[in-house]
This record gives structure tokens, sequence and C-alpha cells, in this order.
């Protein structure tokens, strides 16, 4: 049985496959998302900032897409400064965003006609470098686009989301497509906790980190995003590992 790989080792390695994918320098900074079974599956112990990542909802439509909206409020609201959200459509639940941390004298909307609107106004944000975050709604991305995107966001520090939402369910299938981004998540809503007494518990999240660069991929049971958005661990979940909490979501 070989040794384990030591950390210089590894960070070695990080940084080959890093360079392999056409990004040489890696992240100095990192935001955690304060739970400890996803910090530590992330390099470096958090996500990260200034670089292009991706997120979408699962397969139940509009309601997992609202999930992956609030998971992507989350973020940046976790991140000092105003954020940029591109939209094709006014769709956007303002008291949705400030429930997840992100209130709406952070926020700057645009809207713009279409996804190559939309991505033209989400590289030209991140060029600018006086924001946190620029999340933009976008049903397809391809690896130019998100390429000119994550270097945009490396040249500024500012943290790029590209939130993955179809007007039709036949543009979904571009998601597996690759893309530069650093990492790829997918959020599906799961049933709250039950409430000793009557009422609705907090919001459940079934979050699947699909693709890391020179990390691993893992999926997690979580409560969603609180005011100051921060997710939370479920107290029958704490005890076991994310991998068993991934699968007993889906048993």
């Amino acid at each position: 049985m070989s040794a384990p790989l030591s950390d210089p080792a590894l960070a070695a390695l990080r940084h080959r496959i890093a360079a392999i994918e056409g990004d040489p320098a890696a992240p100095q900074a990192v935001l955690p998302f304060g739970v400890a079974e996803v910090d530590r599956r992330l390099p470096k112990g958090g996500l990260a900032v200034g670089c292009l990542h991706e997120v979408a909802g699962g397969g139940n439509g509009a309601v997992d897409g609202a999930a992956a909206a609030c998971f992507a409020a989350g973020i940046a609201a976790r991140l000092q400064g105003q954020v940029l959200w591109c939209v094709t459509q006014a769709d956007l639940f303002a008291p949705g965003l400030e429930q997840a941390g992100l209130p709406p004298d952070r926020v700057i909307h645009v809207e713009a006609g279409d996804d190559t609107a939309v991505l033209a106004c989400m590289e030209e944000g991140l060029r600018h470098g006086g924001l946190a975050a620029v999340v933009a709604d976008v049903a397809r991305l391809s690896m130019t686009a998100s390429r000119r995107l994550h270097l945009a966001a490396k040249g500024s520090g500012t943290t790029g989301i590209a939130l993955r939402r179809w007007r039709r369910q036949a543009e979904a299938s571009d998601f597996g497509q690759p893309t530069a981004a650093m990492t790829r998540w997918r959020v599906s809503v799961l049933p709250s906790a039950p409430l000793p007494v009557q009422g609705v518990g907090r919001a459940r999240w079934l979050v699947e980190l699909l693709r890391a660069r020179a990390g691993e991929s893992f999926d997690i049971e979580l409560e969603a995003c609180d005011g100051t958005g921060h997710l939370g661990l479920p107290a029958d979940v704490a005890g076991g590992s994310a991998a068993t909490a991934g699968r007993r979501a889906f048993g």
C-alpha cells in the first residue's frame, strides 16, 4: 500500500493540475462556508475568491432554481461590498435574497435581453474591480465565454457566479459541458425537519459539488442560508459524514 501524499506533495500536485487546466496561479484567498464538513473538502478550506463558479438547481424546475439562487446569494452576502446581479428577465424575488443574507441595498440589478448580453454585462462587472461579486443568470455557458469570465474575475479579484437557470428543459443538457469554472454546484430542495409544534422548519437543501479544480466531489444535506448567508448542518446529520448524509437524502 502506497504512503499518503504529504501536504507539500499534495500542494505541488494541485498546482500541476491547475497548470494543465490553464490556470497556473493558484487563488490566494478563500471564503469558508463555516461548515467543517464542507470546508475540509474544498482546496484551502473554502470557496476560491476572485474566480468563476457555477451554481444550478436540481431537477425540480423553478423550486430548485430558487434554492440555487439563494445559495448564490448566500455566497455573495458573505463577501464585502456591492453585488451586481445580471438577468434576462426581471424575476428576482428580493425578499428571498434578503432572507439569504443579501439585502436590496447591496444589489445592483441589470436586465439584459439575452444570454450574450448577460455574459457581456457580467464580464464588464468582473473587470470593473469595485464589486464584491457578480452573479449572472445564464442558460448556456461555453468554454470560451467561461474562460473570459474566469480571467476577468482573477484579474480584478471579484468573485463571479454563473447561475445556470433554464427557461426550457432542453437547455439543461448544457450544464454537463466543460467550462473554466473553479467549482460547479447543484442545489435541490429537501423536506424541512419536522417541528415539535405546528409550523415550517428551516429549509433544507441537498448541496452537490459536482466539480472542483484540485478538489473532490461530494454531496451533503444542509440547512438553507440564514439571514447572514451562512449554511447550517442539520442536527441529525452532524454525526455522520458528508457522503453518508448525501446517500441518506437520496434514499
